[in-house]
């Protein structure tokens, strides 16, 4: 697992929890992957406890599988699930990015172009999981510049799944030059305050998730749940 330094005051279920989803969501803990309390209690030096209540909470989350008497599994990627969150986040990020045109201030506007050099330099490096964190910071820089940051906590409460697939996306790495392209251009737009280049870019940008999702699926099909088959398609196997 890629550990990540505990903060101050992090009860040890926090600290658990939060380690364990980051490397859910990056990949590390693998869908499908088995892992146990023991062998993450040992590995962390923490009792069994707050193990196990980290992993109820990320059962609750749809992260983790759990079967009594069985075994403890990372669930597999649900493409319902993904959806339904990029559904929601373009919903909020198309508001939020016209707000930003409207009105942003200059130290999160410095924060963007910082964010999107760094990614370059993420391409040369090949290192996608700090091009994702840069990512990410990007999008939460923008809505914190428009006094929405609990808007995209809230987001970040439903986008496990679709950040694995993005994650998954990064990994196979062939189209990072476009999204920083894509980048750059909300950082203009952003800065010369041009709505119809923000709507065009934010479009292309959180779209790429559909775009890529069949690719995705075919190449990895063990990381996703099986298709639910609708009623019409029972009708038809009978």
């Amino acid at each position: 697992m890629i550990a990540i330094e505990r903060l101050q005051q992090e009860s040890a279920r926090e600290y658990v929890y939060r380690l364990l989803k980051a490397n859910i969501i990056n990949l590390t803990l693998q869908p499908g992957q088995s892992i146990s309390e023991q062998e993450i209690a040992e590995r962390l030096h923490v009792s069994r406890t707050p193990v196990r209540e980290a992993f109820i909470k990320l059962a609750q989350e749809k992260l983790l599988d759990i079967y009594p008497q069985k075994g403890t599994y990372v669930s597999l990627i649900d493409t319902d699930q993904v959806e339904e969150s990029k559904f929601v986040r373009e919903t909020l990020e198309k508001e939020v990015i016209k707000l930003a045109c409207v009105s942003f201030p200059g130290e999160e506007l410095f924060q963007l172009a910082s964010c999107v050099a760094l990614q370059e330099l993420c391409i040369t490096e090949k290192n996608y999981h700090k091009f994702f964190e840069l990512d990410e910071n990007m999008h939460a820089t923008i809505f914190k510049g428009c006094k929405k940051a609990r808007a995209w906590f809230m987001l970040q409460q439903m986008n496990a799944h679709y950040n694995r697939v993005r994650m998954l996306n990064l990994a196979v790495g062939y189209d990072w030059e476009q999204l920083i392209l894509q980048h750059k251009d909300l950082v203009r737009a952003i800065r010369e305050k041009d709505k119809a280049l923000a709507k065009r870019t934010i479009d292309l940008h959180l779209n790429k998730v559909v775009v890529d999702l069949e690719y995705l699926r075919g190449e990895y099909s063990h990381y996703f749940l099986p298709r639910k088959t609708g009623a019409q398609d029972d009708k038809t196997a009978k």
